[in-house]
């Protein structure tokens, strides 16, 4: 499995934007309902999402960036798994270099060199072009599951759906 960059929200400023601004500008004023029907399904299959901790919605560049540089280094699901428990559960600023650091290390980085990394700005381009070529081909929201390279399925789907789509990439990458 790989980890691909996509943005959600690519023309925040590099320092994200107020969480709760986030939200107004686009559900409106009741668009807080919308967390907390996520939060419940969460606790269904075992995770305790705390959107009400988040107070910055990030501009992801960095986060993507780490996650590419972490992928380099055989590390890539370790700090998917450290960034996601980082930002729904503890609600983290993923704009902070310093924090992201801090989350690679939990995952087994070097944080003096990740953060050397980070301040670098090293595989923007990487991550952008990578942005860009999944707006190109159609994919407009996550999460997107890409199998074989060749089917695509977006958003949150049952098990038998993915099931499904993993066996047919297989058949396909067979024949």
């Amino acid at each position: 499995m790989r980890w691909l960059p996509f943005q959600l929200n690519p023309d925040l400023p590099a320092s994200g934007i107020p969480r709760l601004e986030y939200i107004e500008r686009k559900f409106g004023g009741g668009g807080h309902g919308r967390y907390q029907r996520v939060a419940d399904v969460g606790k269904t299959v075992g995770l305790d999402l705390q959107f009400e901790k988040i107070s910055v919605q990030p501009n992801t560049v960095n986060a993507h960036r780490l996650l590419h540089h972490a992928g380099e280094l055989g590390k890539q699901d370790a700090v998917a798994e450290a960034l996601f428990r980082a930002y729904f559960v503890e609600g983290a600023n993923l704009t902070d270099n310093a924090v992201l650091a801090d989350y690679a290390a939990q995952a087994g980085l070097d944080r003096d060199m990740t953060l050397k990394y980070l301040q670098s700005g090293a595989d923007a381009d990487v991550v952008a072009a990578a942005d860009e070529e999944a707006r190109r081909v159609g994919i407009g929201g996550v999460p997107f599951f890409i199998f074989g390279r060749t089917i695509g399925v977006s958003g949150a789907q049952d098990p038998d759906t993915l099931l499904q789509a993993m066996q047919q990439a297989r058949a396909g990458s067979s024949s």
